[in-house]
């Protein structure tokens, strides 16, 4: 039957302490991981369901619950290591990290360490410490953008089913199109690589024009079909179909996934999809083009072969193109796509829960 698990039972001031810690916005979230985990056991639950509740481990729950039936409220923050005793208190830590999340530096957006070393009369080092301690990173700032489509879930099961689960007799497309390319010229040579050195180029360039691709990756093979114009309109697009439905063979339904932009909608593309009732458009949901696969290899062409070339011509630039995908279609090689619908879901939840509580006081 296994050691019973170690009952917790909770104090009124305890349990105030422990939802205080779950509910500030500033809380570590190591910490506030510990409490929702002493709080789930307080429940009555057993070790594996609180760990399937929180996603966490079922070592972890267990690791937890011992510590606070044997010390309590202390025994969610970290044990003091072995080796000299600290110089620093706990106060002094804890007012360094509320600092770091709460406060800005005058005349500046995010604090570093020297500055935050001079705020609270530390040295850079010890600051250094904290912030590694805490995972706290001032210089780091991501982007994310959340989307208000209405129809945002049925669109996410949509074309996640389409990658997990493809229909038969049918090909799956990923297409979109890089706008705009530009062939950049350096104005003046590049110096090779050597060793110790990197390879150099001017930090400016010149305009030789631009040109648009058009792509469609085929979601099984990893294969695309790829077209350059130098216009981006509803008319290259339709041309694009056009070169799609000779390629993909006449006996199999096609399946395209696509963004929202207007030339997609247009009326004569309209028109072209009556004429041609075996394509079946899906469309992403607003502000998320991370759902379209085929923008992962727009990333590889962008790094391998645009990036870091130099063209005197759009022509030249084209050729650089044409180039990477012949390339990229003699070994193809399909993106293995993982994450079910309801995961991404639930990841879209969390963030927009987050906005919510970092932003509703101001809402």
């Amino acid at each position: 039957m296994g050691r019973p698990a170690a009952v917790v039972d909770l104090t009124t001031e305890e349990r105030n302490e422990l939802v205080a810690l779950t509910r500030r916005r500033k809380t570590a979230q190591q910490i506030a991981m510990r409490a929702r985990i002493v709080l789930a056991c307080a429940e009555g639950l057993a070790n594996k369901d609180v760990a399937a509740r929180l996603g966490v481990s079922k070592q972890m729950v267990t690791r937890w619950r011992v510590r606070f039936a044997r010390e309590r409220l202390d025994g969610i923050y970290d044990e003091p290591r072995p080796g000299a005793p600290r110089t620093i208190t706990d106060a002094k830590i804890e007012e360094a990290v509320v600092a770091t999340l709460e406060e800005t530096p005058k005349g500046a957006t995010h604090w570093s360490t020297r500055s935050m070393a001079k705020r609270m009369g530390l040295s850079q080092s010890t600051i250094s410490r904290i912030w590694r301690a805490f995972e706290l990173q001032p210089h780091r700032s991501d982007t994310f953008k959340l989307s208000k489509d209405p129809l945002l879930v049925p669109k996410v099961r949509d074309i996640v089913g389409l990658y997990m689960n493809p229909p038969d007799h049918a090909v799956v497309l990923c297409l979109d199109e890089k706008s705009q390319i530009q062939a950049l010229n350096r104005t003046q040579p590049l110096l090779p690589m050597r060793p110790g050195k990197p390879e150099r180029r001017s930090h400016d360039y010149e305009r030789n024009g631009t040109t648009s691709l058009f792509a469609a990756l085929d979601v099984k093979t990893g294969r695309v079909i790829g077209e350059l114009y130098r216009r981006h309109r509803a008319v290259e697009f339709r041309k694009f179909l056009n070169v799609i439905d000779a390629t993909v063979p006449a006996d199999l339904e096609v399946h395209v996934v696509l963004d929202n932009y207007g030339t997609h909608k247009a009326a004569m593309i309209q028109r072209w999809l009556k004429k041609h009732p075996r394509f079946h458009m899906h469309f992403t949901p607003t502000y998320s083009s991370w759902l379209n696969q085929v923008e992962r290899w727009f990333a590889g062409l962008t790094e391998k072969a645009i990036r870091r070339g130099s063209h005197y011509s759009v022509r030249e630039l084209e050729d650089a193109i044409r180039a990477y995908l012949d390339e990229s279609n003699e070994d193809p090689k399909p993106f293995v796509w993982t994450k079910s619908a309801d995961r991404i879901l639930a990841s879209i939840a969390r963030a927009a829960h987050a906005t919510l509580e970092a932003h509703g006081a101001d809402a």
